[in-house]
């Protein structure tokens, strides 16, 4: 794994090797980015955005964000081995100074109203066995954590079919072998 572009190309990210977290191949990193920089239908662009990470693993779609002029990310992750590896790689790219790391529940930080700066950008990496998101995709929105032009970024496996309707306005979806990435905005 490693940082697919801006001012940390090339820079590579330690990973989990085991069966708990699934990283998201740089392949579809930068298939993604490439779709928010360049897709007519997404408004939000990544420079001076407020990122949220969540379920993020060992933090590859935020620190790639960081490299892409992001001003800061909020990781949200409770696996104590992705969490050390999520605080070397941060430690190891020098952002400590853009990042937050939330290392409890997701369900417990999405239940409190914001009081922290709202997001651009907010990624959802779950367990592709996970139903859950879905929940945690309301509580995002109820409890007011995205700007009004936003951008939620999901990955999911290809075969499930997501009904989505009630939360998410969909604006495009990518297949990528196995994994399949949702672009859209939160219904208010």
């Amino acid at each position: 794994m490693r940082i697919v572009g801006g001012s940390l190309k090339g820079k590579k990210l330690f990973f989990l090797k085991n069966n708990t977290t699934r990283p998201l191949r740089d392949l579809v990193k930068e298939s993604i980015f490439n779709t928010i920089l360049h897709s007519n239908l997404i408004k939000t662009k990544i420079i001076n955005s407020n990122i949220l990470d969540v379920y993020s693993g060992t933090g590859s779609f935020g620190l790639e964000c960081l490299s892409r002029e992001a001003s800061n990310v909020f990781f949200i992750e409770n696996n104590k081995e992705a969490l050390n590896i999520l605080e070397e790689n941060i430690n190891k790219l020098f952002v400590t100074n853009k990042t937050r790391v939330y290392s409890n529940d997701i369900e417990i930080f999405l239940n409190k109203k914001n009081n922290y700066n709202k997001f651009d950008i907010v990624f959802f990496d779950p367990p592709f066995e996970s139903d859950d998101y879905k929940k945690q995709l309301t509580l995002l929105k109820e409890n007011n954590f995205c700007n009004k032009q936003h951008l939620v970024v999901l990955h999911r496996e290809n075969k499930k079919n997501e009904d989505l309707n009630e939360v998410l306005k969909v604006l495009l979806v990518k297949k990528y072998g196995r994994s399949k990435v949702i672009f859209g905005t939160l219904i208010f």
